[in-house]
């Protein structure tokens, strides 16, 4: 919800459970299989410049790290990042000794580079905290203090009970777990769920790829307590995050706790205020009930911009050249690519091929009318055959990508060239659409499709409108053709071939992976002109398919 108050929006978080639309499984174990790679392309990213060095440990756990006099205390920081912990412990307390992990090689080169690193007070190394050993880099039983802040978070809750038992081997038997991390309802969850970024429940994949688990109080003491943990403290804590760029006012929350493997003293809070007790040994449990934190408290790792989906860094210029012609192609990066709904806003293996394919083989084009479906933002295709061509146009349902590629073809294309592409919207299927650009021109020799038949349901459709638009056959002229050219993901070669049929297509040629299996007409396309092209797309498994309708009798 949101509320005017002046010039401010006040944002809250949403109380309901509800789930968003899940992930893929594809994209849920590419997630999983590839964190690594995300973090470190994270950390390439932004160096050491995101998160803020955490110096509210001192004012929350300053009393955990006050050593007995002659004793030198051993810290464990897991998932250190590029240090924003263990620099700011180490100018406090100067006699500890602190080990520090993360997953990211490049984050730990980024500590050892610090001004401050010194070995004979940092151990820092990589370490896969639900694969590797810990025991085989830390002495069992020796850490007094393990920091674990916003990291568990990053871990699939399937496997943090195998992190809980990782750390427990190496955790003394007095020693504490220093917890902090995203809460439940926090308002980048919501944020997050709006978005159709939620892999599993509570579980989410931000834009950059690194996955973030919203933690509940009762989640997070069952997970502790059922794998050894006694919990010493725990609690919610809000507050309002004001961005006076934005003019956004948010209310954000996390969860912090103290655990250790020692029996404790329950001091629960019941319905009614009251206390009541419940013995298992000598220590205090405190549970914090929902409060509000001061400003320097607050740590939760957010890109606002990002958040609420302005991000003016998620797009990225690629230069290509084509026939020794230069393109810059507005397109998002590929760290946004994987959650982003348009599959329209990028630039496609496929249509990399059969731009060049257009160029170098400019006959198919010259003097033809020419439609390309689901062109994308890049429109590297139209823009290739609007050189030769009698006129062009191009078409996608998304209307962001639409106005990504009127601004790709006027900061690429000579006006001349640019005056014969016309940009439409069409979804296909839909009459409406399909009558518009009817209204400008009424049937095609040529129709491009690259990398539009990921999609089952939309197979039929694809061909169907295709079928509206494409030139009847002539005896003694060649063509007209329809060209699909895509890297097999859900929908087989099968599957298209059976929809071609059904709306009374016939495959006259078919080029898989750099073996034509027809007649030669698409693998006469490579001949001495673009071998370095075919060689780069036999290692990217592209297929290539023509058609032509079938004479209606």
């Amino acid at each position: 919800m949101a509320l005017e108050e002046g010039k401010k929006i006040q944002i809250y978080s949403s109380n309901t459970s509800s789930s968003g639309r899940l992930v893929t499984p594809f994209w849920k174990e590419k997630y999983e299989r590839d964190a690594k790679k995300y973090w470190d392309v994270f950390y390439r990213r932004h160096q050491d410049k995101f998160f803020k060095d955490r110096h509210y440990l001192d004012k929350e756990w300053g009393h955990y790290f006050e050593a007995e006099d002659g004793e030198k205390l051993v810290v464990l920081e897991v998932g250190c990042g590029v240090g924003n912990t263990i620099f700011p412990l180490l100018s406090l307390y100067p006699s500890i000794f602190i080990h520090a992990c993360d997953f990211s090689p490049r984050a730990i080169d980024l500590v050892k580079q610090h001004k401050d690193y010194s070995e004979n007070h940092i151990n820092a190394f990589v370490c896969d905290i639900t694969a590797d050993d810990l025991s085989n880099v830390i002495e069992p039983s020796s850490i007094d203090i393990l920091t674990m802040i916003f990291v568990l978070s990053a871990v699939s809750p399937e496997k943090m009970i195998l992190v809980l038992q990782n750390i427990r081997r190496i955790l003394s038997q007095n020693g504490r777990v220093l917890f902090r991390d995203y809460a439940s309802g926090d308002l980048a969850q919501e944020r997050l769920t709006s978005k159709g970024q939620q892999i599993s429940e509570n579980f989410y994949v931000r834009g950059d790829g690194t996955r973030a688990y919203y933690f509940s109080e009762e989640f997070l003491t069952n997970l502790f307590e059922e794998n050894g943990f006694q919990v010493l403290e725990i609690g919610i804590h809000n507050k309002q995050v004001e961005n006076r760029s934005l003019e956004l006012v948010m209310n954000r929350s996390w969860i912090q706790a103290v655990f250790t493997t020692r029996p404790a003293i329950y001091n629960l809070v019941g319905e009614n205020g009251n206390n009541k007790e419940e013995n298992t040994g000598d220590i205090q449990f405190s549970k914090v009930s929902l409060v509000e934190a001061d400003d320097n408290d607050v740590d939760i790792s957010e890109d606002i911009d990002n958040l609420f989906g302005i991000s003016y860094t998620a797009y990225e210029v690629i230069k290509i050249q084509v026939k020794g012609n230069p393109f810059k192609i507005k397109a998002l990066s590929r760290e946004y690519q994987h959650t982003c709904k348009s599959t329209g806003l990028m630039l496609w293996e496929s249509a990399r091929l059969m731009c060049n394919l257009l160029a170098y083989n400019s006959s198919i084009c010259t003097g033809k009318r020419v439609l390309e479906l689901g062109t994308g933002s890049a429109g590297v295709c139209s823009m290739v055959a609007s050189d030769t061509a009698e006129i062009v146009v191009a078409t996608d349902g998304d209307v962001e990508s639409l106005e990504l590629l009127k601004e790709n073809i006027s900061s690429n294309l000579h006006p001349k060239n640019a005056d014969k592409v016309l940009i439409r919207k069409l979804f296909w299927g839909d009459k409406g659409d399909i009558n518009a650009i009817k209204e400008n021109v009424s049937s095609f020799d040529v129709i491009i499709g690259t990398d539009v038949t990921y999609n089952p349901e939309a197979t039929i459709p694809l061909f169907e409108t295709a079928r509206e638009f494409i030139a009847d056959r002539e005896n003694g002229r060649q063509g007209p053709y329809f060209i699909l050219c895509h890297i097999q993901r859900r929908v087989d070669e099968a599957s298209i071939l059976s929809a071609a049929r059904l709306k009374s297509f016939e495959l006259v040629d078919g080029w898989f992976n750099g073996v034509d299996a027809g007649n030669g007409i698409i693998d006469s396309w490579f001949l001495g002109r673009a071998d370095f092209i075919k060689s780069d797309v036999q290692n990217a498994s592209l297929s290539i398919l023509l058609f032509q309708p079938v004479v209606r009798e």
